[in-house]
């Protein structure tokens, strides 16, 4: 079963400085049809404007993951990390017992695009950490590629709960396909382009819930970014 959940259906607020869609309720979008799905609680698409950004605030219990798109995003935390992210590289964080973190637009001038992730961790009160790993996926373009998983699985950062995040460039006509464990569930974010998964269209910033599927096809019908969730 695969369920679209298509970009214009998504909650979105325009706060002059932050221009932002979220695909689960978040913040002033409340849909009690849209909480999340398995352990992926958000997906934020964020704009921020040169300069601007997330001043010094404090997350608890939750696995966070910054992948950028374009431009460049500026973290500081309470436990002593201060990094710029950058397409290419994933961020992430898990809040455990408490952090205090910001996170800006490295210019001052060209609006940095990202996505904001999420994940329910399988354990609270965990110690507060952070990672940053570079990834390149566009050098090896037409599969997906392991950057987010538990106990940090094949080089990717370590995430505290039983999901694989995979990503992926494709150039237009691009094919491939993923075997989905007959327990298991998927979440497909379309960052940008456009695709067919099992034949189904989707196109920049559409999602889809993904169930009981043992085979997942895809084909890049325009060059496309895709985040795949492989979750429990």
């Amino acid at each position: 079963m695969i369920k679209i959940r298509k970009a214009e259906e998504r909650g979105h607020a325009n706060h002059g400085w932050l221009d932002t869609n979220h695909t689960f309720s978040f913040a002033g979008y409340y849909n009690p049809e849209q909480m999340g799905f398995r352990s992926l609680r958000v997906i934020n698409e964020d704009r921020i404007t040169g300069g601007a950004g997330f001043g010094t605030h404090g997350h608890r219990d939750m696995e966070i993951i910054t992948y950028v798109l374009d431009g460049a995003v500026e973290h500081k935390d309470n436990i002593g990390n201060g990094s710029i992210i950058q397409p290419g590289e994933v961020q992430r964080m898990s809040a455990g017992t408490g952090i205090l973190h910001s996170e800006y637009n490295h210019s001052k001038r060209d609006n940095a695009h990202f996505l904001q992730i999420w994940i329910l961790p399988d354990e609270k009160g965990l110690k507060p950490s952070y990672e940053q790993k570079s990834f390149h996926v566009e050098k090896d373009p037409g599969k997906l590629h392991l950057v987010a998983a538990k106990e940090g699985k094949d080089g990717a950062v370590t995430v505290h709960q039983d999901m694989e995040l995979y990503a992926g460039i494709l150039k237009t006509g691009d094919r491939f396909s993923y075997a989905l464990d007959v327990n298991r569930h998927a979440w497909l974010q379309v960052a940008r382009g456009e695709i067919t998964l099992n034949e189904m269209p989707l196109k920049t910033s559409d999602g889809a819930a993904i169930s009981q599927e043992k085979g997942l096809h895809f084909e890049a019908t325009k060059d496309a970014e895709i985040l795949l969730f492989d979750l429990a």
